[in-house]
């Protein structure tokens, strides 16, 4: 009960510190999540084809994808929580693009600014989360990945009612949401920073303290086969962040406004999914989190594209439920193998989620173009069996005991 106390006292005085996180998070992925959801009104505006959508979402995620591992790398080694504040601002201005943009090279490029501002973002965010974990890191970082599944699922009901009503140049106003967020992420660092002055140093091996590093050469199959299984998750989602209210409006002969409220039922059941799959994590091993998330969605993608409306949006909601679980424990996974390179492994995986999502959608967007949209989610349905490869993933718990 003695030695509990400080660990409790601890826990307790960063949850502020995670909250922040996370509602940090759940702005900033809302004001990224608006770019897909405009897309059927900047279709009809500038005359676009579904290539050049998936070229938009590309600009946007491999703005991203390429500076989150380097952001990661050296906030590892040189621990930077203010940054996080000037990625908002690379958001604030790429709101403002967007809202005013004249051509389709204007929209890539505010496309592209807001990309940079998460690659600013959630590398640190990440770092500060798992230092604010107490030990907790799947309930951590399934806390900090529900604000920014929530973020995602409010943008398209967002766009719904404000943007569609109002036209493009209403994306104006949530700059306003990237000037709040700029405000509650320096709190969140000046907050962080007292704790970390606070914390008494820890033993070697005590509770709480990170394992040894581990040879790259040997956590490397572990983490390829991470990387396969974030690839068939990510190119789902995809599908559906890019095309779902397409498919919907041809399929269904739904509104706009129908098609982005089922979008955010899609979205919002992530919410559940990645704080359910980051807490069981921490109690029965990642391993067994990681084989149902992805495996276990299988037979209800190939079911999807043979059902009515009713059936679609209640299929969506459980296949997001399954999947969305998995990425929190990929992400813990991945860094416990490699403790000592958080912000690293959180702005790859980050990273790696906005670029391969981006590349999907483009190749999405494309074979949407040539075959139709219905053909594209006949054919990702069977991305899930991608899921076997857990088979192989070694248990963390027995490495720990060894």
């Amino acid at each position: 009960m003695t030695m509990n106390a400080p660990a409790e006292l601890a826990r307790r005085s960063a949850m502020p510190v995670l909250v922040a996180l996370s509602v940090a998070h759940l702005l900033n992925d809302m004001m990224q999540s608006l770019i897909p959801a405009i897309y059927p009104i900047i279709k009809q505006t500038y005359a676009l084809d579904f290539g050049q959508i998936g070229l938009i979402t590309l600009a946007f995620q491999i703005s991203a994808s390429l500076l989150q591992p380097a952001v990661g790398l050296y906030t590892d080694r040189r621990p930077m929580p203010n940054s996080m504040a000037i990625g908002m601002g690379f958001t604030f201005v790429g709101l403002i693009g967007l809202a005013y943009a004249g051509s389709f090279a204007l929209l890539l490029t505010a496309a592209a600014c807001v990309g940079i501002g998460s690659s600013i973002f959630h590398p640190e965010a990440t770092r500060m989360a798992r230092s604010a974990s107490g030990g907790r890191y799947g309930f951590a970082q399934g806390l900090f990945q529900v604000g920014g599944q929530f973020g995602q699922a409010v943008g398209p009901l967002l766009a719904a009612f404000i943007v569609v009503p109002h036209g493009q140049v209403s994306l104006a106003w949530f700059s306003a949401v990237a000037l709040l967020a700029m405000m509650i992420l320096g709190w969140t660092a000046a907050r962080h920073a007292e704790l970390d002055a606070a914390r008494p140093a820890r033993r070697a091996g005590a509770p709480g303290t990170e394992p040894p590093a581990r040879p790259l050469r040997q956590v490397l199959p572990a983490l390829l086969i991470l990387i396969a299984l974030l690839c068939s998750k990510t190119a789902y989602t995809a599908s559906f962040t890019s095309f779902y209210t397409f498919y919907l409006i041809e399929q269904f002969q739904v509104s706009v406004q129908v098609s982005q409220l089922m979008l955010f039922l899609f979205l919002v059941s992530s919410a559940a999914g990645v704080l359910f799959g980051g807490i069981v994590g921490d109690r029965i091993g990642r391993n067994k989190v990681i084989w149902f998330s992805i495996l276990g969605a299988l037979p209800f993608t190939i079911a999807l594209p043979h059902v009515g409306l009713v059936a679609t949006a209640v299929l969506t909601v459980v296949i997001n439920l399954i999947m969305s679980s998995a990425f929190a424990a990929i992400l813990v996974y991945a860094i416990e193998l490699l403790p000592h390179r958080v912000g690293l492994i959180g702005g790859f995986f980050y990273g790696l989620v906005f670029g391969l999502g981006g590349l999907a959608a483009a190749a999405l967007g494309l074979l949407a173009d040539h075959y139709g949209i219905d053909v594209v989610y006949q054919l990702c349905a069977f991305l899930p069996a991608f899921g076997l490869l857990a088979w192989f993933l070694p248990s963390l718990r027995s490495a720990r005991e060894a």
